[in-house]
């Protein structure tokens, strides 16, 4: 296909962090959020040509979310903004060193709606990768059609596409969700899942190798299993390779997984075989880690080196 490098599409937030427990009041800084933002962004800073596709609010909120997609250099064309809905908002707590609470004010709102219709200008556009997350299905029964035909239009069309199972539990069951994602799954050409989201692609109680190898039997190229601090698995027909995570110092896990994801289909956009993408997928996953907010510490590409041979401290003068 000719256009974009990827094209992705879902719901974009707007995120409020608070600086202490929301229970006790505080300052609150705006920023904007949302998974499939997140990729498209990493992608964009290693210089890649993405867009992101969706329904906006038509007020100030809206707008603000446009307008960081665009200063980040993602392509919003085939944006709808809508004048009878709502922003989708997050608020993130900190509540320890080693827990984030998120708070969702999203029913209803203008990305919810999501509709076939809101995709076929963008899809008609022509992408090399469609990247899709199990979140935006979650959302509304016309996000979820709209899911399954730009994947199966992607899929058709030669597109590589991308699942990233993404469970949020506070949007729906671990069982709607598997009904969902489990056919949604036979349309990717990549699967990405953490240990506990693997199953949500699968037969209930499958494990691991099993859950891997129906997803391979049925066309998935390479299944990627994130590991946390641990690293990732990447399954192919070939058999399985380990990356280990590079050794930061994590300050906000927020948007690693994301992160990881981007890396991956960056390295894959560059031709780089399995181990340098995994090695590049790692690599954004630890400066995701390494710094605060979702996508803000993401490297561009002249910083892709920077956490090799890291040591504590270190000072680049």
């Amino acid at each position: 296909m000719t256009g974009l490098d990827l094209l992705t599409f879902g719901e974009a937030l707007v995120s409020l962090r608070a600086a202490g427990p929301l229970a006790a009041g505080g300052a609150l800084t705006m920023h904007l959020a949302g998974a499939e933002a997140n990729v498209a962004i990493g992608l964009a800073r290693l210089g890649h040509r993405t867009a992101w596709a969706g329904r906006v609010s038509e007020d100030e909120l809206g707008g603000y979310v446009l307008r960081e997609l665009r200063a980040e250099g993602v392509g919003v064309d085939h944006v709808t903004r809508d004048p009878e809905r709502p922003a989708g908002l997050m608020f993130l707590e900190r509540r320890t060193a080693d827990l984030t609470r998120v708070r969702y004010h999203r029913a209803g709102s203008a990305g919810s709606a999501l509709s076939v219709e809101d995709l076929r200008p963008a899809l008609a556009a022509g992408a090399h990768v469609l990247h899709l997350t199990g979140i935006t299905p979650a959302l509304s029964d016309s996000a979820r059609e709209a899911t399954r035909w730009a994947a199966e239009t992607a899929s058709r069309s030669g597109a590589l596409v991308c699942l990233d199972v993404n469970h949020r539990a506070r949007l729906w069951t671990r069982d709607a969700a598997r009904a969902v994602l489990t056919p949604l799954a036979g349309y990717a050409s990549v699967v990405v899942a953490s240990e506990d989201e693997l199953e949500l692609v699968g037969e209930p109680g499958a494990d691991e190798p099993a859950v891997v190898a129906a997803l391979l039997d049925r066309g998935v190229e390479t299944v990627l299993v994130t590991l946390g601090a641990d690293g990732a698995r990447a399954y192919t027909r070939d058999g399985v390779r380990e990356a280990a995570a590079l050794p930061v110092t994590a300050v906000d896990t927020v948007g690693a997984g994301d992160a990881f994801t981007a890396g991956y289909l960056s390295g894959h956009l560059d031709g780089l075989d399995l181990a340098g993408r995994l090695r590049r997928a790692v690599t954004l996953g630890a400066f995701a880690v390494a710094g605060h907010g979702d996508w803000e510490a993401l490297p561009r590409r002249d910083e892709l080196s920077l956490l090799d041979d890291l040591q504590p401290g270190s000072t680049l003068r």
